[in-house]
């Protein structure tokens, strides 16, 4: 098990850096995408409920330590544990999700959708400045068409690296 954690914490650190490093310095319309969060809930979706809060956990305290991150320290985490643990369980008894892409990308996309709409919702809440209605519907909108375009492209690779940390039988 520690050999798992430890491989899964790696991996998404790997991500964040990539992150940092290349995807924010993007410029893309509407708010472009966060691999960070579409590789999150793609392997929570792969995971158990416990595994994908435990998941949620740490990329939403790696998401709070971003410097493109607007709101207090725990904001995201607490919203990545909530919504990882919550497409886990949608996702861990869904039989037509195995196998199937498009399922996969359309509960991401959705995930994310929501995922944005609360971290508003819930920033307000907390004080945070959000903008005007139209510019936070504009970008929940487009991040959200973005992971639509994005997540057919890694799930493959999501998905493999998920599957060489849980098997057993993988030998590295």
């Amino acid at each position: 098990m520690t050999r798992q954690f430890s491989l899964a914490l790696g991996q998404l650190f790997l991500v964040f850096v990539v992150q940092e490093a290349v995807v924010n310095q993007f410029r893309l319309p509407a708010g472009g995408f966060s691999l960070l969060l579409i590789f999150t809930l793609v392997w929570a979706i792969l995971s158990l409920p416990e595994i994908a809060a435990l998941i949620g956990f740490f990329s939403g305290l790696l998401m709070d330590l971003s410097q493109t991150s607007s709101g207090p320290i725990g904001h995201w985490t607490l919203l990545m544990i909530a919504a990882c643990y919550a497409v886990a369980y949608l996702g861990s008894g869904n039989e037509s999700l195995s196998g199937n892409p498009l399922g996969f990308t359309f509960l991401v996309a959705s995930a994310v959708f929501f995922v944005e709409l609360s971290f508003v919702a819930t920033g307000v809440l907390l004080g945070v400045a959000s903008g005007s209605f139209i510019q936070v519907l504009i970008t929940s909108v487009g991040v959200s068409i973005w992971s639509l375009v994005v997540t057919p492209i890694f799930l493959p690779l999501i998905s493999f690296l998920h599957q060489v940390t849980f098997n057993k039988r993988t030998v590295l």
